[in-house]
């Protein structure tokens, strides 16, 4: 009771007990009297308020919190208070300004957002309604200890978020239906991806790369199929190439290797699991540039088709170009790659019922003898469910966004860091 006159102090002291003792004509007398000794002190126009409340009188509890808030500006509670008594009179408008004031003090009042939360919902105000809910959900998550009266709070603001967002996306759907329809599929790819990370119904990934990552290309998923119109003559031969696989299989698949091999005394990572083991294996024709001639012999078809193709050319970097099998119920983890500066293409062989590959916030199933590209330095992991093995023949290209002058302005760059003898492995600079 800082502030106040012992006068004030002795009153509202009785006035505490005289409510103890349910003796509300001695309790509002004492507050008078506090009221006369101290007529600006927030504690004694704070407590008219509650007496007030307590009388059902709620207009006048409004105005004594109003003045209470008035004297106090740096108790927003006191106008979580009025915001009480308009509501139990009624009035939405008091309401809302007490609220909307004890917000402009304190943004991170999660009582605040509560009240006006439900103030916009009974009221029909959906899209101030989100907002609020919204921000009582985001503010209810970073609790410590919420208290259980309120969990149901939450779990109401998210079905409201949810039921909000699922109409506002039906609503969309149907007013740019027509629109979308006209437009080509890798544009409407392009649309639907924006409007579907507004509305809440994916995310979109950016770059992560463990090495260069080259400015302002576009971080885009999947490339588009039309950039790369020699993949037609490779999805040619997917026949001859997967029947060279199959001659691998047939003589014990010699030649396959883990595709995980860590340095021994690696802490414990995402690739634990997978390291040592064939649920992921590799026969690399290419590898880090550098032509693997015993393995090309054996496929001498599918190394004549990756040799046709325009690759990237790094030395001690790429091309690379290997058969990738996945065992039964193997599960690539979500991981990035190195650079942004090549594509990655995958011409699915052998592909069981069950088995997908997501890039970023898109999922798709492997068809045989469909290429695609996508851009490895946006997260990506793939599954078999399945009960038999899942073949891909990977290999790697450049970014099609990329320069015949930028390419060969790399490939002078790598070359000099390579020759600096700085890197510490050439591979990740």
């Amino acid at each position: 009771m800082t502030g106040l006159t012992n006068e004030a102090i002795r009153a509202l002291q009785a006035a505490q007990l005289a409510r103890q003792n349910g003796d509300r004509d001695e309790e509002q007398r004492q507050l008078e009297l506090a009221h006369a000794a101290g007529p600006d002190a927030p504690q004694v126009l704070n407590a008219l308020g509650l007496a007030a409340l307590a009388r059902n009188a709620g207009r006048d509890a409004a105005g004594w919190f109003e003045k209470a808030a008035a004297a106090d500006p740096s108790a927003p509670e006191l106008l979580l208070n009025a915001a009480k008594a308009w509501r139990i009179v009624g009035d939405d408008a008091g309401e809302r300004k007490c609220l909307d004031a004890a917000l402009a003090s304190d943004q991170t009042l999660f009582m605040a957002w509560l009240r006006k939360a439900e103030l916009h919902e009974r009221l029909g105000e959906r899209g101030p309604a989100q907002k609020a809910w919204s921000a009582v959900l985001s503010l209810g998550q970073t609790m410590p200890q919420l208290p259980t009266e309120l969990q149901g709070t939450l779990a109401h603001a998210a079905r409201f978020i949810a039921g909000y967002n699922k109409a506002l996306q039906d609503a969309v759907d149907a007013e740019l239906a027509s629109e979308l329809s006209v437009l080509a599929a890798a544009d409407r790819r392009r649309v639907e991806a924006s409007i579907d990370a507004t509305l809440g119904r994916r995310r979109l990934y950016t770059n992560h790369c463990a090495g260069m990552h080259f400015a302002f290309l576009p971080a885009d998923e999947f490339f588009d199929k039309a950039l790369f119109p020699f993949l037609a003559d490779i999805e040619a031969k997917t026949s001859v190439i997967r029947g060279e696989l199959e001659a691998l299989f047939a003589d014990g698949s010699p030649g396959f290797r883990p595709y995980v091999e860590m340095e021994p005394g690696t802490p414990r990572n995402l690739w634990s699991d997978l390291d040592g083991s064939l649920d992921w294996g590799a026969f690399f024709l290419w590898e880090y540039g550098v032509r693997n001639e015993a393995n090309c012999a054996r496929c001498p078809e599918t190394a004549a088709a990756l040799a046709a193709l325009p690759r990237a050319d790094l030395p001690g970097r790429a091309p690379s170009a290997f058969f990738s099998v996945l065992k039964p119920h193997a599960h690539i983890p979500p991981h990035t790659g190195v650079s942004n500066t090549r594509a990655i293409i995958h011409l699915p062989l052998i592909v069981p019922p069950g088995c997908r590959f997501r890039v970023g916030g898109e999922t798709r199933e492997w068809k045989i003898g469909e290429a695609f590209a996508f851009d490895d330095t946006i997260e990506h992991e793939a599954w078999n469910d399945s009960d038999d093995l899942r073949a891909v023949l990977i290999f790697d290209v450049w970014n099609p966004h990329l320069t015949e002058i930028e390419k060969g302005i790399l490939k002078k760059f790598y070359s000099v860091a390579d020759a600096s003898g700085l890197s510490p492995d050439p591979r990740q600079v």
